[in-house]
């Protein structure tokens, strides 16, 4: 299994911002096959060093997230992503 973790820092830190970028990346869930489990939460401290959005997601395998990566629904996501994000960090690893 390997575990995919992204955070995001939105450039529109509001709630109303934060949470249509939620709705968003967990409008993913059940629409591709590869994409095993999902969850997404929002940050609770707002200290300065804090990301907004904690994205998790779940694959069987580094193929499953490659499929991911280029799958149509993912690509929509990203492109939302990439509009309102200040910074992003991620982290892949086996689980």
């Amino acid at each position: 299994m390997i575990t995919h973790i992204v955070m995001f820092k939105l450039k529109d830190r509001s709630p109303a911002s934060i949470a249509r970028s939620v709705e968003v990346l967990k409008n993913l869930e059940g629409k591709i096959e590869e994409l095993k489990s999902i969850e997404v939460g929002t940050d609770v401290l707002h200290s300065e060093r804090s990301y907004d959005i904690a994205l998790v997601t779940k694959f069987e395998s580094l193929e499953a997230l490659g499929a991911y990566q280029v799958h149509p629904e993912h690509q929509k996501v990203i492109a939302h992503m990439n509009e309102v994000r200040e910074a992003a960090v991620s982290v892949d690893y086996e689980s």
